[in-house]
């Protein structure tokens, strides 16, 4: 028999109110000796919570109960809510640890125990998880919508047509004589097939903003050192995060921001000033600097006054990142010097700044924002939103493409693409071996859920 568990669920204390979850089939064992009696289910009650050993009232709060498995873990749950001291939780916790077979929950259990009976799969923990995490508004309706099950069921569902694929191909060659069984059914399933390809194809090149979205669009300040990226840094993020002197090579590593643009997540990440250089820790700084550039969704390339011919900006800018990674010129600093507009209709698009007041960093606030919106489109569709869920949908591609392009195999090898494909889909939900992922999955949930 499984063991009961319990955690504090609502957070640190202290706190105005804490809540404390038990799961598990002692439920209303610990209820009646705590409570004096199993609250009607899904009812609020106002209770004395006493100790059995010593009958002291520990607290007065309010108990509730939801029987299995209509309940989040699908187990019998009760939640107590007592004031958030420390003493008194402290005391709660104590209590429940005396009840035999009974512990505290290890960090994501009562989510692993709804997943293992039924009551969530792999995409609605993982949005659970990401509901937890949300920083912006965005993201968190991508995960309420992940969490509600709408990717899930997009799975599934094309997890249920491969089966059908397959059943209608075993069809063909198990009863080919039988006159109820069309010869035509292997040529309507490869035109299922390939119509499913272009779906999953086209859900895993949108996916691209689920993945942004959910982590944050990258966004790295380079430039020659005491171009003026970390005054500018500072700035946006409204406190002194980097160093700010007038002696060059200030920044030895990478400081990050992350900012809310109108809902939209973004990480600004100030780098170390690019030039040669022979100290060995200036030199890792600019090293970790190009290595975060390259992964960069956009590079702001700072220019100090007379840092760059404005009708040749692409000259401050190194060779390798002209090509392979989107940059904007940003010229700071304008409080000192006359610079021309704001320029987007050539090849880079070029923005004035200052970082000594407000209005200096307006027009580069809302280019981000912009770009953020422009990149991250969340529309009405499910997306996948981490690379797990990539891996497994490039591998269900794979599939159907081989299915559809080996012509010249029989049907029983071209079935076998079909079911490694509805596997790969199986295990995004978690349906078949996904065993050696939970672990890692759950390991990151905080205690109490």
């Amino acid at each position: 028999m499984a063991s009961t568990i319990f955690a504090l669920s609502s957070g640190a204390v202290p706190s105005g109110v804490a809540v404390v979850r038990v799961s598990g089939p002692r439920t209303k064992d610990i209820a009646t000796a705590v409570c004096g009696s199993v609250p009607p289910e899904r009812k609020a009650v106002l209770s004395r919570l006493t100790d059995p050993e010593s009958g002291e009232i520990v607290d007065e709060g309010l108990v509730l109960f939801f029987e299995g498995p209509r309940s989040f873990t699908g187990e019998d749950v009760a939640e107590l809510h007592c004031h958030g001291g420390r003493a008194v939780v402290g005391k709660l916790l104590e209590v429940l640890g005396r009840f035999e077979d009974t512990r505290p929950a290890e960090p994501g259990e009562f989510t692993r125990r709804a997943f293992d009976r039924g009551r969530m799969d792999l995409t609605e923990v993982e949005g659970l998880a990401d509901l937890i995490a949300a920083e912006t508004e965005i993201q968190r309706k991508q995960a309420v919508r992940q969490m509600g099950g709408a990717l899930g069921k997009l799975y599934e569902d094309w997890r249920r047509r491969l089966i059908h694929m397959r059943a209608m191909i075993e069809a063909d060659f198990d009863f080919a004589d039988e006159e109820d069984v069309p010869g035509s059914v292997a040529d309507e399933v490869w035109s299922e097939a390939a119509k499913l390809h272009d779906e999953v194809s086209l859900h895993l090149d949108r996916s691209r903003s689920g993945e942004r979205l959910r982590s944050g669009l990258q966004v790295v300040l380079m430039g020659a050192p005491n171009a003026g990226k970390s005054s500018l840094l500072n700035a946006i993020a409204g406190r002194d995060v980097a160093i700010v002197t007038e002696e060059a090579g200030t920044t030895r590593d990478v400081i990050e921001v992350h900012l809310d643009l109108n809902g939209y997540p973004l990480t600004l990440v100030d780098t170390a000033g690019i030039r040669e250089t022979e100290g060995l820790i200036e030199k890792e700084g600019i090293r970790r600097a190009k290595a975060r550039a390259q992964d960069a969704d956009l590079v702001l390339w700072a220019v100090e006054p007379g840092g760059v011919a404005i009708d040749d900006p692409v000259a401050g800018l190194p060779p390798d990142f002209r090509e392979s990674v989107t940059h904007w010129v940003i010229h700071t600093k304008t409080d000192l010097v006359t610079h021309p507009k704001q320029d987007s209709t050539g090849t880079i698009k070029q923005i004035p700044c200052s970082d000594q007041n407000e209005s200096g960093t307006r027009s580069l606030f809302d280019a981000l924002t912009h770009f953020a919106e422009e990149t991250i489109s969340l529309g009405e569709a499910p997306l996948a939103t981490r690379e797990r869920h990539r891996r497994y949908l490039s591998d269900c591609l794979k599939g159907l493409a081989s299915a559809a392009a080996s012509t010249h195999l029989p049907s029983e090898l071209k079935a076998e693409d079909l079911r490694r494909a509805a596997d790969a889909l199986g295990r995004i939900t978690g349906r078949i071996d996904v065993e050696d992922l939970l672990d890692v999955i759950f390991r990151d949930f905080c205690i109490g859920k």
